[in-house]
């Protein structure tokens, strides 16, 4: 999504604080970077009207909702059906992120399950889908670097 405005070094100082504590109040947040409340609560407000910050989900771990398992499935579609397949797989409740691709592949869906039949039976729920035309479903082992943002400030 395209931004018309970037972070400045008073974004960069508010979100730093976020990242470290974010659950921190604008009392908080205005004393940790020396802002007055108003100046956070309006950058607070313009991030979620921009959409700069992201949802909380992306913040809780499937895991702790019975859900140890992560797979990504690399999947080719037929073109003229993405529309369709996206939509399609927003129905499927394992299925956590699906993102477009350009290059050897069409999607990337990041999907979640209980155990090893449970993927078995989510991996089949996306064979399934009208338009996709095949799959390679790759097991999370560890996660080496985690989704990160602070190193760009």
């Amino acid at each position: 999504m395209a931004r018309s405005r970037l972070a400045d070094r008073t974004d960069a100082s508010l979100l730093r604080h976020l990242i470290r504590e974010p659950g921190a109040t604008i009392v908080a947040l205005a004393e940790a970077t020396g802002l007055a409340r108003n100046t956070v609560r309006a950058r607070l407000a313009r991030y979620e009207a921009d959409g700069a910050l992201r949802s909380f989900q992306r913040r809780i771990d499937p895991a702790f909702l019975g859900y140890p398992l992560s797979a990504y499935v690399v999947t080719k579609v037929k073109q003229s059906m993405l529309d369709e397949v996206g939509r399609s797989l927003s129905a499927i409740p394992e299925v956590v992120e699906v993102l477009g691709l350009s290059g050897i592949t069409d999607l990337l869906i990041r999907v979640v399950a209980r155990d090893a039949d449970d993927l078995y039976r989510v991996a089949g729920r996306i064979l399934d889908v009208d338009g996709v035309k095949r799959t390679t479903t790759g097991l999370v082992m560890r996660e080496m670097v985690p989704y990160r943002v602070e190193q760009l400030l």
